[in-house]
């Protein structure tokens, strides 16, 4: 098997939603507002506003969402994150909405150890 065709992996692309908690909104927060990641991007509809902080709080949570996990494992079964301001009852909802195939080749340029199987 080449190079090309042992290089695989995948990655979910994601959707991120604000979503009404048990607290009312402290924070300028809106219902509904949305981003997906697709890949290493953060795609944002149209006139988008999006909470700096709340994105801070998101972004280290993103790339182990992104990939797979096993079904007892906390990151497969937690999906919302809390306003990262105690007071706000705020929530991101972190969904896995396609799943997509990369080449560790097309990625890097750093090389694959000879004996890599997965």
């Amino acid at each position: 098997m080449s190079e090309k065709h042992n290089d695989q992996f995948y990655l979910y692309d994601l959707q991120v939603e604000t979503i009404r908690g048990e607290k009312d909104f402290v924070c300028a927060h809106e219902e509904g507002v949305n981003f997906q990641v697709v890949g290493e991007n953060l795609v944002f509809p149209q006139e988008t506003r999006f909470s700096l902080y709340a994105l801070a709080a998101i972004l280290p949570l993103i790339p182990a969402r992104q990939r797979e996990t096993a079904g007892t494992d906390w990151m497969t079964t937690d999906t919302d994150i809390a306003c990262p301001d105690p007071n706000c009852g705020a929530r991101f909802r972190i969904t896995r909405i396609a799943k997509r195939s990369f080449r560790h080749s097309e990625c890097t340029v750093v090389p694959l150890p000879r004996n890599t199987k997965d």
